[in-house]
């Protein structure tokens, strides 16, 4: 038996067809080999399935009370509270790098606090504010808005609390009314994240009734009781005074109630349906992109930003590097668009890498 008669005998039958003569350099085999597309990064480049770029970035903000107010978070490395003049300014250097959008976050003190949102609806509001001094100073600018209690909350929960329940369809109602007030201020996008049940139909309907037939809906349809959430809640002094959240955000055994959250949220009205967190629940992502024609984002929550810069400060893990692959990973998935703390340095990275 010749050298290449006895490379081929153990490979299945589809791989060669016809026996490969003897050469002096080349054994012939394999005629098949990846690696020739791998052998250089122009290549690699020329060949990738998918890529990243400014647009497919959201970066979250957070607007504190006052001026010139610039809060690290400690749990969060290099990210900020920030008050509304200085978000204002931030905002601007993230319109000109190309970022596609902000998603605002506001944190409210403990006393405009109640379990009713009554701060919520105010029309001079934080959040209210925010929206109308971000559209005067970048028009252009995509301008996304957290709808949910929690914030307002002096229970730190997501919706109205009633006997130690919370009541669905009374927060429903408050919900609705906060995003007519968000688009009011000029927001283009109201982002629900509170997982009340029907709350994207009321939404949609209020909208429209108060002729805001343009503002979008980014629905947090597969928002899970997670614990990846913690840096976030520091961030904003959020957590929940009593319990969990467990009643109303889901349970990450479960992947088809995912699919089923975001398809009643298609149908409901909603423009762009999320999955979150983001890393551990990459299969999710792909289970709704594939059930539904709108677009799916898929957030990088505080948890999954803090992980990675805690081990790169170790040095354990090239924290670069870490990013983007974490952040390909969502569009590899099938994440149309991605929320993410690393948003800025992402783009900064892959604008230089373009040079």
């Amino acid at each position: 038996m010749s050298r290449s008669e006895r490379l081929l005998a153990g490979q299945p039958k589809f791989f060669f067809t016809m026996t490969i003569p003897e050469h002096p350099v080349t054994s012939g085999f394999p005629l098949i080999r990846g690696r020739r597309n791998r052998l250089s990064e122009r290549r690699r480049k020329m060949v990738a399935e998918h890529r990243l770029t400014p647009s497919d970035f959201i970066a979250p903000m957070f607007i504190i009370e006052g001026k010139e107010r610039k809060e690290p978070i400690s749990s969060m490395p290099d990210y900020y509270r920030l008050s509304l003049d200085l978000a204002v300014r931030q905002a601007a250097v993230w319109y000109e790098l190309g970022i596609a959008a902000v998603l605002l976050f506001v944190m409210v003190p403990e006393s405009k606090k109640d379990n009713e949102g009554t701060e919520a609806l105010n029309e001079n509001g934080l959040m209210q504010t925010a929206v109308k001094k971000m559209k005067e100073a970048v028009p252009g600018l995509t301008v996304m808005t957290d709808v949910a209690l929690d914030p307002y909350s002096s229970f730190g929960h997501d919706g109205i609390v009633r006997d130690g329940r919370i009541i669905n369809d009374e927060s429903v109602d408050v919900l609705a009314r906060m995003s007519v007030s968000h688009a009011r201020a000029g927001a283009d996008f109201v982002a629900p994240s509170d997982m009340m049940d029907g709350r994207i139909g009321e939404i949609r309907r209020a909208l429209e009734a108060n002729a805001f037939p343009d503002t979008g809906i980014m629905a947090y349809s597969a928002k899970y009781a997670s614990v990846f959430y913690g840096p976030f809640r520091d961030a904003l002094d959020s957590a929940p005074g009593f319990g969990d959240k467990k009643t109303y955000q889901m349970d990450p055994a479960n992947v088809r109630e995912a699919v089923r959250e975001a398809q009643m949220d298609e149908a409901e009205g909603a423009d762009i349906v999320m999955v979150k967190p983001g890393l551990p629940y990459l299969d999710v992502i792909r289970a709704v992109r594939e059930q539904v024609q709108v677009p799916v984002a898929a957030y990088n929550v505080s948890g999954e930003y803090a992980m990675i810069k805690a081990a790169a400060e170790k040095g354990w893990i090239d924290e670069e590097a870490a990013m983007l692959e974490s952040l390909l990973a969502f569009r590899r998935a099938g994440a149309d668009v991605i929320a993410t703390y690393w948003a800025e340095k992402a783009v900064r990275y892959l604008t230089k890498s373009r040079v």
